[in-house]
């Protein structure tokens, strides 16, 4: 299914986030893998091509192989402009402490302001902000 590469933590399929946005985000992201071994990746599509946000969003999170296996612990936080999609999947092994009802939050209290106002690196830079803090 991975109709997008892995690119590493950041992937920007979409062309939202600058050379330096992506650097910054990465970097955080890396840090977190080495302080909890949790693996967060950022992505971007163009599309979703007619597909479910929730189902293309664990396709490409299975696909990838996101998180370690046997902890079951990745998370994929998907963008998709386009459609105006958002999505937070989370490894069984984190949804403890990434429940729906915290992923649906982080969207709406730190991602949708952001987005309303035409920044969409911003949101995506508070959205996984959030995702840190709760994963730290």
């Amino acid at each position: 299914m991975a109709a997008v590469p892995l690119a590493g933590r950041v992937t920007d399929a979409a062309h939202i986030l600058s050379p330096q946005e992506q650097a910054t985000l990465s970097a955080r992201l890396e840090k977190l893998e080495q302080k909890t071994q949790h693996q967060l990746v950022v992505v971007t599509v163009p599309s979703l091509g007619g597909r479910d946000v929730a189902e293309y969003t664990r396709d490409l999170a299975n696909s990838w192989g996101i998180g370690r296996k046997g902890y079951n612990d990745g998370v994929v936080l998907l963008i998709a402009p386009k459609e105006r999609k958002v999505r937070i999947a989370v490894g069984y092994g984190l949804e403890k402490r990434l429940s729906d009802g915290a992923c649906q939050q982080i969207i709406n209290r730190e991602m949708l302001p952001s987005f309303r106002k035409g920044d969409l690196p911003g949101g995506i830079a508070a959205g996984t902000d959030a995702l840190i803090a709760r994963l730290e």
